[in-house]
């Protein structure tokens, strides 16, 4: 899944699962906003309209699933996962009927809560309308029609696997961007894909030497987070970059 400009509230009024959710959800590309309390949350919400709220079941003013319930009857729709120390059956249910789209225990592992979140997103968004996008896709010198399905670069015709055709797109859509290789897999291959995230790193490969005969290289590789497609010479190293954050001058990245 493409996370750009996805925007989780992360509410919970423990400081330290605050920071570590902040942190992890930030590097897998979201951005992030958080909340101490009921009150808070419904400001953030009202405000900034999130694409998805991770909701603490206890908190300092209010619980999470009367807020939730809340919410629903006042007709925001936002997705909300709950985190509880409750993991009684019954309990689960109550989330759910209160208005809830999943619902984790604590303690968690990061990785589940990120899985989740995901599935949820993906679950939601397509219910929404498609927005209707232009057929050309430019960057520096490569063009990609998804009308016709044909990519040029420096004016001479690419030809593409389907594959490597839609990991162009989701590049182009992404320019300037450090993505992750989970961010890549999600929105690239099938939600039923079992393989693992080393496909990634086998089509980028493909891509960059199809692209290579008719100019510098485009997509770069930031170790240890991802790749970003980026015009230019290689950036001086001495700084890194984090997922989501755009290439800037003086950072590490290498083709």
């Amino acid at each position: 899944m493409d996370t750009k400009a996805l925007r989780l509230l992360v509410v919970d009024d423990e400081p330290n699962i605050v920071d570590m959710l902040r942190m992890a959800l930030r590097f897998h590309g979201f951005e992030v906003e958080t909340a101490s309390s009921g009150r808070e949350a419904t400001a953030a919400v009202t405000a900034s309209c999130p694409d998805l709220v991770v909701l603490d079941v206890m908190l300092p003013d209010c619980e999470g699933l009367a807020l939730c319930r809340q919410w629903r009857q006042a007709g925001v729709e936002v997705p909300v996962v709950f985190l509880t120390a409750r993991d009684r059956h019954a309990d689960k249910v109550a989330g759910l009927t209160y208005g809830g789209d999943d619902y984790v225990t604590k303690p968690f592992a990061i990785d589940e809560l990120v899985a989740r979140v995901r599935a949820v997103l993906r679950r939601t968004r397509r219910e929404q309308p498609v927005p209707v996008r232009a057929s050309m896709l430019e960057f520096a010198d490569v063009v990609l029609d998804e009308d016709t399905h044909q990519v040029t670069r420096a004016g001479h015709p690419v030809e593409l696997a389907p594959t490597e055709f839609r990991l162009l797109r989701y590049l182009l859509e992404n320019p300037n961007r450090v993505l992750s290789r989970e961010q890549i897999l999600d929105a690239v291959w099938s939600e039923d894909f079992r393989g693992g995230l080393t496909v990634v790193d086998q089509y980028v490969s493909y891509l960059r030497r199809k692209l290579a005969p008719y100019g510098p290289p485009l997509i770069h590789t930031q170790r240890g987070f991802g790749y970003a497609l980026r015009a230019g010479t290689r950036a001086e190293p001495g700084s890194t970059l984090q997922p989501g954050e755009p290439a800037r001058p003086g950072s590490t990245v290498q083709p």
